[in-house]
């Protein structure tokens, strides 16, 4: 495992982040002056209630929205200006990205959809890369199935896999558990930070469960666009 590197520069750094949308004839702000840096390989997780600003952060951070002002720097290159195809290279090179709802393409087998980054970068062995992941989430015989044949549970499994297949340097999960039961929850968990600690990733999760929280290094609370208070978790309890 590699440990975080605190004293290099950092892997994300947030400046100034603010996002406003349009809402009834006024402007929304939905952050707000947000400052936000993150070590390499750090497990950071960001609380807050319901339209705190979490998801839109972690939209931000991987370029899939576009800040109203402020800068997101991966790795000391600001992305925020950066052409829609610039991004797109960005993600597939850097970021893994778990969705709540998954995000599996319809059309694909599980094998298919962890395959799709790693034949858009080109990487060698593939097909071994996809099989060694699937095995690792526990669907070695469920390749062949389409996301329509998966239960939710198995659904955010291979999109665990997908997202870690390129091997990232970031990895952003928005509340990886919030359409699982809790015993289901607590296996996705346990592959989630189990391929954090391999691959030395950084990880960045979204979470309103205090329980989930608890796994990360460091707590960052959200309230009404802005960083309320940052903590170190007290204390990481396995899954």
């Amino acid at each position: 495992m590699r440990l975080p590197d605190h004293d290099g520069p950092p892997r994300i750094e947030l400046r100034g982040l603010t996002r406003r949308l349009p809402s009834g004839g006024r402007m929304l702000t939905i952050l707000d002056r947000v400052d936000l840096r993150i070590a390499a390989g750090d497990f950071v997780a960001v609380l807050g209630p319901s339209g705190s600003g979490k998801s839109t952060l972690l939209a931000l951070m991987a370029g899939l929205d576009r800040p109203s002002d402020g800068e997101v720097i991966l790795d000391g290159r600001p992305i925020q200006d950066l052409s829609e195809d610039a991004l797109a290279k960005v993600r597939l090179e850097k970021i893994g990205f778990v969705f709540q709802s998954f995000q599996l393409l319809g059309n694909l087998t599980a094998r298919e959809n962890i395959l799709l980054p790693l034949e858009l970068l080109g990487a060698p062995s593939a097909r071994e890369r996809a099989d060694r992941l699937l095995d690792t989430v526990g669907l070695a015989d469920r390749g062949h199935h389409y996301p329509s044949q998966l239960s939710g549970g198995e659904q955010q499994r291979v999109a665990l896999a997908r997202a870690f297949a390129s091997e990232p340097s970031i990895l952003l999960a928005d509340e990886p558990t919030g359409n699982l039961d809790s015993a289901t929850g607590e296996k996705v968990l346990r592959i989630l930070t189990d391929l954090h600690r391999d691959q030395g990733t950084t990880l960045v999760l979204v979470t309103h469960d205090s329980a989930v929280a608890a796994l990360a290094d460091r707590l960052v609370h959200l309230r009404d666009g802005r960083i309320e208070r940052e903590e170190k978790a007290p204390g990481r309890v396995s899954p």
